[in-house]
């Protein structure tokens, strides 16, 4: 707690605003105290300090952030900035070792919640977003009733967050801070159905299935009134609805098999919040649960997690937070909201607006091949999973952060989209030549030497480059004589289009064939083979034209060629963490993987992670680093979480006799 020795939590304001003077106002019925106030405008900050004064905190500072992070007296600092504000501030504070309790949203999109949550997930500091009515006994008292079925089975949920402002003019009205109403007080009704949801489900977390919205945006390019339908895996529904330009009831109504829950001041600000129950068995009830300071119950909350040396709020937990991230840009996206700063031409910088750098913690091991002219990380990143390039950009930097430095693409993903959102965030950080860039193309049905060498030219120029690193064929076409291929790719090579070239999805036999005609004819020949490769044996392929080479005889090929191997699902499409026999959900996973032998692997990784503290998964990368001939596993993570998951294999040695026994050869 404070440095003073007092039980007071020394509290710093950035940016204060009106919410701020909010939560100067409710703080007296907590055990905190403003000690400093940090602000870019400095007379800003010295009218807050006074009129903190007014309120009982003297010798509160003012400053500038630095200097309010700076202040030995400050625990935990409340972030009340406009929107694109938080991110660089929130890790500022996380740097300084402050507690954080962060006006929502935490960011402005999830690209950048993610970035903010691992940073506190990693230096242990607390980190909370502030949504007042999570920590109100009236939501307590709500989510008791759901989970004691009061309604019976909960259907529908509607709810509603929307005001009208006369005027279009200010923050609520400007592209640059990220004005409109679903980010602003669209995420009160949208958490708060999740969290019905979650709960009448008996899940933590919930996200929905599916998600149709409308609205408008207005002149100034933000969102003046939208709607959406949720969906959630429960099955359950929801109605939700926001706006800057309309007027609406603001409250919740939960539907259920029996009755339903009325709240007609749900956000639990207000004169009288209260709970309505209808039900067909009972008479109607209801209960209020008046506060006279409700922004006090957030700022406890956060001490608590504080002086426990915990991380979250179990009122608002980090993974919630990341969900509603993730929701709100889907809800924006629905509606075709996107901001200049985040647009896929944007010129995104780092979240913290630092230069990107390699952490000295960094995990990642390298590699050379041959010709490349680089060395190359032995993990490479799929440009696949990344829904926009402010998403993007967190994922690489990340990526980068933690040594990473090679990345696979291909022509068809995201019809073209994925290959300019890498291209776009190289040209931000200027690093071409700095990372690996795999490029592939001649993917079925235009898998011929024309179609490879027109792919490749758009592919350089979507990617704003004139060559790729590595190239490799997608599949490959029996109906060509391999030479046709090996003579263009050649041709590219020697034309400086190419550094190095592959073969993807082909046979060992279709390979040794390539190298032959290559030999024979003077011409470069394919150095790397990318095809299905990993702990556990395949016995068919997730899409149509695939190769694998798991299976004993194609093992003993790559040893005896030392080929270099790019591994594709190298983890088997997550056989590794979440396979068990009695799941029969995924057809994939059972048709491709399910036998004894390979979950007799999956037995053994899952012992051996016990014995190093790392999961399953991890072995399983470990074991494809561990192969004896060179691997470059390729691995597609959707979030930073699942990327740091992965990367633990990294930090994993195996015997030659450890991956004997994994792969029931001991």
């Amino acid at each position: 707690m404070s440095t003073t020795g007092s039980t007071t939590t020394g509290w710093a304001v950035l940016g204060p605003g009106g919410i701020a003077r909010t939560f100067l106002r409710d703080l007296h019925a907590s055990s905190g105290a403003i000690v400093s106030v940090g602000s870019s405008d400095p007379e800003r900050a010295a009218a807050f300090a006074r009129e903190a004064e007014e309120h009982g905190y003297p010798d509160v500072s003012a400053g500038t952030y630095e200097e309010a992070l700076a202040d030995p007296r400050v625990d935990a600092v409340y972030v009340a900035t406009v929107h694109p504000g938080h991110a660089a501030l929130v890790l500022a504070a996380i740097e300084a070792g402050k507690a954080v309790l962060c006006e929502k949203p935490l960011a402005v999109n999830h690209g950048g919640a993610m970035v903010l949550v691992d940073a506190a997930r990693r230096a242990g500091v607390p980190l909370v977003e502030a949504f007042v009515y999570r920590f109100h006994p009236q939501t307590a008292a709500l989510l008791e009733l759901i989970r004691d079925g009061a309604i019976g089975e909960v259907r529908h949920i509607d709810a509603s967050f929307a005001f009208r402002a006369e005027e279009r003019q200010g923050r609520l009205y400007e592209q640059s801070t990220a004005g409109g109403g679903i980010l602003d007080v669209g995420c009160y009704p949208l958490t708060l159905a999740a969290l019905v949801a979650a709960t009448a489900a008996g899940v933590a977390v919930t996200e929905p299935t599916t998600l149709t919205a409308a609205g408008t945006i207005g002149p100034t390019g933000v969102d003046e009134w939208a709607v959406a339908d949720l969906v959630y895996p429960s099955g359950i529904t929801a109605t939700i609805r926001t706006g800057v330009r309309v007027q609406d009831v603001n409250d919740l109504t939960v539907h259920g098999s029996k009755g339903r829950i009325h709240l007609p001041l749900p956000y639990a600000v207000g004169d009288d919040p209260r709970i309505e129950v209808f039900t067909n068995d009972e008479a109607p009830s209801s209960r209020s649960f008046p506060d006279p300071a409700p922004y006090a119950l957030e700022a406890e909350a956060t001490a608590r997690v504080l002086a426990a040396g915990e991380v979250e709020a179990a009122e608002v937990t980090l993974d919630e937070t990341l969900a509603a991230a993730r929701t709100l840009d889907r809800w924006r996206a629905a509606i075709g909201l996107r901001y200049p700063f985040e647009a896929e031409d944007a010129d995104i910088p780092t979240v913290s607006g630092k230069p990107l750098t390699v952490d000295a913690d960094a995990p990642m091991r390298y590699g050379e091949i041959p010709g490349l002219g680089k060395r190359m990380s032995r993990l490479v990143l799929g440009v696949d999973n990344q829904p926009d390039l402010a998403h993007a950009s967190a994922i690489f930097d990340h990526f980068i952060e933690r040594g990473g430095n090679a990345f696979d693409t291909a022509y068809i993903y995201g019809g073209g989209s994925n290959e300019r959102r890498l291209g776009r965030w190289i040209a931000n950080r200027g690093i071409r030549e700095d990372v690996v860039v795999i490029t592939k193309g001649a993917h079925t049905p235009h898998c011929d030497p024309e179609s490879l060498t027109r792919q490749l030219h758009e592919s350089l120029e979507r990617q704003g480059t004139d060559y790729a690193d590595l190239y490799l064929m997608h599949r490959d076409n029996l109906e060509v004589p391999v030479g046709e291929f090996v003579d263009v790719l050649d041709e590219h090579v020697r034309a400086g289009r190419i550094r190095v070239y592959g073969l993807s999805n082909w046979g060992t036999d279709r390979f040794d064939e390539a190298v032959a005609y290559a030999k024979a004819n003077g011409r470069i020949a394919p150095s790397v083979l990318s095809d299905h490769f990993g702990l556990a044996e395949a016995y068919d392929v997730p899409w149509a034209g695939c190769r694998h080479v798991t299976d004993p005889d194609s093992k003993r090929w790559l040893e005896e060629r030392q080929v270099t191997l790019l591994p594709w699902s190298s983890q088997a499409r997550g056989f590794f963490a979440r396979a068990r026999p009695d799941d029969l959900s995924d057809a994939e996973l059972v048709r491709c993987y399910y036998s004894d032998g390979n979950f007799e692997r999956l037995a053994r990784a899952t012992r051996l992670g016990e014995e190093l503290g790392v999961p399953a998964t991890a072995v399983a990368l470990a074991y494809v680093l561990a192969q004896p001939f060179p691997t470059f596993p390729l691995f597609g993570p959707r979030t930073i979480a699942e990327a740091r998951s992965s990367m633990q294999g990294l930090d994993v040695e195996l015997a030659p006799e450890q991956v004997a026994w994994l792969d029931l050869r001991a």
